[in-house]
């Protein structure tokens, strides 16, 4: 969950570190650091508690000089956040300079026994033991740096991806991965590494994604050099990015957030583009085309994810259930892992991430493919762990996200899963030809109904006033949209710290009614389908105990607005569409509380975009 930018080659690797640590800070930002080789071969190391504008304003009168240099945003695993734990951390003798994502978790073992041997420990991190441990193999073996790291992470247990580099091989920069991402950018005599794409593609497209237990040995002036823990050579698959540096900017938005929200007519077009043609029923995929025996034979279909992936997960469920009548069942992956599940080959396992690299949902992967189930993938980032090791799978296609609370990525993982639903229907002729070109239309429809939802933002921004200041929310749908639900609370506690839960509206009375009051605003989502007259009553108990009602309902209904406060009427849409519609004005009204309260929106306290630790 910490960010990694690593720099070797000719300009002044400062400038091009920290401006890396900037488009990384979503993956982390309790401190920041950066280490840099001088061209004398001198190791300087600076760093602070704090955003990297902070560690900017820290090196403003220090020594930025050389062309080597690796540097690291953190999320705080081990140890609390402060000058001293940030990253990057040195060995005893100061020559050796380390900066790591993920998580040892036999640290404790390795660091009693380089106590031993007469090591000392500046920090309570994991890292510095690993740092410690090449410089003293180094030391014992006489041997060089990347024969020391190979060797320390034998020894290791956990999770890793790393940056290392030496005063005595000031030309080198060696990286290493296990369980979390590392990518190394080539370029025109200079090579970029980075724990994602979006530090690179301003200076080259040309990637190379490490796989697990590589090791990539980078030398100034030669070709990258790939092995494996046990050194034999590694393959070099070079990688074409299809990003843009617009795509990493706010592009005149004051937020991350608000520009992905506003992003979603044009990444779903970009998530439907090819898979859905200007006219006819048809959907599209090839994961679905090139697999149709493994799912035409399904026994089942289990979905792993986690957070927003879920609720994601949740919808498809009832999609595949219902169109393509194949069982599924929804895990958090970070759960399924441990509970020893029982699969087989006639087993699909749907694994769905936004990033790609989600540690959870890895592992279920990895287990999933022991077991001898079919895993297909669901994710946005061409290229991560998640797309490679899956058989098959799907890309939402809807550009880099940055800010923390998901957006636009939700939206185009419910696309997909509806898509998919579709084919999976289709081919397995379950779905009705009216109910097919019915919900193919209406995806097809999708970027213009989006437009159109976005133009409750001004009505939202000042509905958000009233609620500023209240402890306390809830979220209740139905059907399709009991996800929703979930949804729109997990962003509202993610990004403005309220309290928020989502619950299924025919639950309220077992339970939460009882919290009920003045005090407790409720959001409930009553689009005109099937639960319309149910949910109508859902409010009335609401309203009954003095509770105040936000309704999310169909453009032209007049029943819920005669009982609810307040009213966001979005465009009607098919039943099995709305959680997608539904979802723009969750996002607003988050987004807008949050904004009111003064929060941080695109970086909110504790939390990282992309999860690669466990």
């Amino acid at each position: 969950m910490c960010g990694i930018v690593g720099y070797i080659g000719v300009r002044p690797a400062y400038e091009i570190l920290v401006k890396g640590l900037h488009r990384l800070e979503y993956r982390g930002y309790d401190s920041a650091g950066v280490a840099l080789l001088t061209d004398d071969a001198k190791l300087n190391v600076y760093k602070t508690r704090g955003k990297v504008d902070d560690l900017e304003r820290f090196c403003q009168s220090k020594d930025i000089a050389g062309s080597i240099g690796i540097a690291h945003t953190r999320w705080a695993t081990h140890g609390e956040p402060n000058d001293i734990n940030a990253h990057p951390h040195f060995s005893r003798s100061g020559k050796i300079a380390l900066v790591h994502n993920g998580t040892i978790e036999n640290y404790g073992v390795l660091k009693e026994a380089l106590e031993m041997n007469g090591c000392t420990f500046q920090s309570e991190t994991d890292t510095e033991v690993l740092v410690q441990l090449i410089e003293y193999v180094k030391e014992t073996n006489g041997c060089t740096l990347v024969e020391a790291v190979r060797e320390a992470l034998k020894e290791v247990v956990g999770a890793y991806a790393i940056a290392v580099i030496d005063t005595d091989e000031p030309d080198t920069v060696i990286g290493a991965r296990k369980s979390s991402p590392l990518v190394i950018g080539v370029g025109e005599g200079e090579t970029f590494l980075a724990s994602d794409a979006t530090p690179i593609i301003e200076y080259t497209n040309k990637v190379v994604y490490l796989n697990d237990d590589e090791i990539a040995i980078i030398r100034r002036g030669e070709p990258l050099q790939i092995i494996t823990a046990d050194n034999r050579p590694g393959q070099i698959d070079i990688k074409t990015l299809r990003m843009s540096v617009s795509q990493l900017e706010k592009g005149g938005y004051p937020h991350f957030m608000l520009k992905e929200i506003n992003e979603q007519p044009s990444t779903i077009h970009d998530c439907i583009r090819g898979r859905i043609a200007s006219r006819g029923p048809e959907v599209t995929l090839s994961g679905v085309i090139e697999n149709k025996d493994k799912f035409l034979n399904a026994h089942r279909i289990i979905i792993v994810a986690c957070g927003t992936s879920w609720h994601a997960g949740l919808i498809g469920k009832r999609l595949i259930q219902e169109i393509a009548r194949i069982p599924v069942t929804v895990e958090y992956a970070s759960e399924f892992r441990y509970s020893n599940p029982i699969l087989d080959e006639h087993d699909i396992v749907i694994a769905i991430s936004q990033s790609g690299e989600t540690a959870d949902t890895l592992a279920a992967i990895q287990m999933a493919r022991r077991c001898g189930a079919f895993v297909y993938g669901v994710c946005n980032v061409v290229g991560s762990s998640i797309a490679r090791a899956t058989d098959s799978g799907t890309y939402i296609h809807v550009g880099p996200e940055i800010g923390v609370a998901s957006t636009k990525a939700f939206t185009g993982q419910v696309t997909v899963l509806t898509m998919l639903a579709v084919a999976i229907g289709s081919l397995k002729g379950t779905i009705d030809p009216a109910t097919q070109t019915a919900v193919t239309d209406a995806l097809r429809n999708l970027p213009a109904l989006i437009r159109q939802t976005l133009k409750l933002n001004d009505k939202i921004e000042k509905l958000s006033s009233t609620y500023t200041y209240v402890h306390n929310f809830l979220y209740l749908g139905r059907g399709y949209n009991f996800p929703s639900a979930l949804e729109g609370a997990l962003k509202l506690k993610e990004i403005s710290y309220i309290h928020a839960e989502g619950y299924p509206a025919a639950e309220m009375k077992h339970g939460p009614i009882a919290l009920i009051d003045r005090e407790l605003p409720t959001v409930v989502i009553a689009p005109n389908d099937e639960m319309h007259e149910k949910i109508i009553s859902n409010i009335q108990q609401v309203k009954a105990r003095g509770g105040s009602v936000i309704a999310i309902v169909t453009k032209g209904d007049t029943s819920i607005a005669e009982i609810a406060d307040h009213i966001l009427e979005i465009p009607e849409v098919p039943e099995v569409i709305s959680p997608i519609i539904v979802s723009i004005p969750l996002q607003l009204l988050a987004y807008h509380v949050a904004i009111k309260k003064g929060c941080n929106v695109d970086m909110p306290r504790n939390l990282a975009k992309s999860v690669t630790v466990e």
